[in-house]
């Protein structure tokens, strides 16, 4: 897809999610790497439900090594997958105090370092927390620019690649949030809603099915 039809689609998501932003509560750089680790195959919602209890127990790294990982198991239950989220957690909390003084770096070289932290999670903490332009690849982000046309890739890492390198970087932040907003709402995994869909005069999928 040409430039000028990117920024297009981009422009009309953005007409149609005027409230599209990251959906996980957090105060802080590592409350969000905290939450970000939960939401694994885990709702927003139900994320936030889940650390509204733990941070008032455990919101930075050597507190939640002091609640350590058999009081933070029962706490986080309810975002499945929880005992590799509370190793995670754990590690990359004591990589932070042992590497960072307990700071959260500012770079992807360093966050991907971390214990449990892989490109998704580090972008989202970058492009959210800090403000620098970064595209997190999650499953909605992967399925609709990989089915409208602004990428065309079989993993998540060549799809951020792509996106990097066909998206203007100014788009990349919130960009990311707008795919996100219509994967959820429109451009669904099972069947994906053309009819309503707002850019399905330039997606690639909508023109092959329902031509």
């Amino acid at each position: 897809m040409e430039e000028k039809k990117i920024i297009k689609v981009l422009e009309t998501l953005d007409n149609t999610y005027p409230d599209a932003k990251c959906g996980l509560d957090y105060t802080t750089a590592y409350e969000l790497l905290v939450a970000t680790i939960l939401s694994a195959q885990c709702t927003d919602k139900r994320v936030n439900l889940v650390t509204e209890k733990l941070f008032k127990k455990a919101n930075t790294p050597q507190k939640m090594l002091e609640l350590g990982i058999d009081n933070l198991k029962p706490i986080i239950k309810e975002c499945g997958l929880y005992n590799n989220k509370s190793k995670n957690i754990i590690s990359m909390s004591e990589d932070l105090i042992d590497k960072h003084s307990g700071e959260v770096p500012k770079s992807l070289k360093h966050l991907v370092k971390l214990g449990g932290v892989g490109r998704k999670t580090a972008n989202v903490v970058l492009s959210n927390a800090f403000s620098v332009p970064a595209i997190a690849v999650d499953t909605h982000v992967f399925r609709v620019s990989n089915r409208i046309g602004l990428a065309n890739t079989q993993n998540v890492d060549q799809t951020e690649k792509q996106l990097m390198d066909n998206i203007p970087q100014k788009w990349w932040s919130h960009g990311h949030h707008l795919l996100i907003h219509h994967g959820r709402n429109i451009c669904v995994a099972r069947k994906p809603k053309c009819h309503i869909c707002p850019i399905h005069t330039t997606c690639r999928y909508a023109a092959k099915h329902n031509s």
